[in-house]
């Protein structure tokens, strides 16, 4: 297949909210302050509301209620209000249903939610001063399975028999099939929405072996986390377990059986925390 008439369907998306990128880069900036992130917040409405009513839930079980992003941010801290503003921006790409992976409504988002709360846990416990690129790429790493899906969902006897037949990757029979993959296809749109140029390579490179693709400690978070979610049974779909398991690259980082063992009990306290505020339907 000719990739152009794939990379056309990149318009399809949703535009992502101007405020997303902002916010990424206030994430990202040591610097930024907690005024820098109130402002730019304030400038969207729904967003504000939706944040104000996060933080007023029972969950958190605040003694006054929260009238203010800046007095959200003040209570919560930058990164927890970050984080949320984060979860209610970039899902609606994702709820769909892909079926090309068989995927069910709903199911792609929750998956790159808890990757992503697994690759953010995995960068605190190593001291990363990059955790928010860490959390974000993890979050928005295949959103090129959205584009792709329906082409996908057409040729999948093909991608299934080269997956088999030929012991290659689901990443390595969508090239061959469709001549683009999607975690490329994931980079073209990164870009398209004027990423940082770290978040666009480990979006790119979030399924690791690539030729000439450089290894940084933040991508082995992200591509840990994939694998440790997968191991919780967490990666469901058409493509599964169809991967390479790239040993050295999670070895790097240097973690112990006990280590993975605690990132993974306290995960599963997040994801449940996440979902009691109905981050991740």
């Amino acid at each position: 297949m000719n990739p152009d008439i794939i990379i056309k369907n990149l318009d399809n998306l949703k535009p992502v909210p101007h405020v997303l990128d902002r916010l990424i880069r206030i994430a990202e900036d040591p610097d930024s302050s907690m005024a820098d992130l109130g402002q730019v917040i304030e400038h969207d409405p729904a967003l504000t509301a939706n944040i104000l009513k996060v933080c007023n839930s029972s969950f958190f079980g605040l003694s006054k209620r929260v009238e203010s992003v800046r007095q959200a941010v003040n209570l919560l801290g930058i990164d927890q209000v970050i984080d949320i503003a984060l979860l209610q921006l970039s899902g609606e790409n994702f709820r769909g249903e892909q079926k090309g992976y068989n995927l069910q409504r709903g199911e792609l988002w929750r998956y790159s939610v808890s990757s992503a709360l697994m690759a953010r846990l995995i960068a605190e416990r190593k001291g990363m001063e990059k955790t928010h690129l860490v959390f974000t790429s993890s979050l928005l790493k295949d959103i090129g399975k959205v584009v792709l899906s329906v082409f996908v969902k057409d040729s999948l006897d093909r991608i299934e028999a080269m997956v088999s037949r030929d012991d290659v990757s689901f990443l390595e029979a969508e090239k061959a099939v469709l001549g683009i993959d999607h975690a490329e296809l994931g980079a073209l749109v990164a870009e398209k929405w004027r990423f940082s140029d770290e978040m666009v390579e480990i979006i790119r490179n979030h399924h690791p072996g690539k030729a000439g693709a450089r290894v940084t400690r933040e991508l082995s978070a992200v591509y840990l986390a994939d694998i440790l979610c997968m191991m919780m049974g967490l990666g469901g779909g058409t493509d599964g377990l169809a991967y390479w398991f790239h040993r050295e690259i999670a070895d790097s980082l240097g973690f112990s059986e006990q280590d993975l063992e605690a990132i993974m009990a306290a995960f599963s306290d997040e994801v449940r925390r996440i979902g009691d505020l109905g981050l991740t339907a």
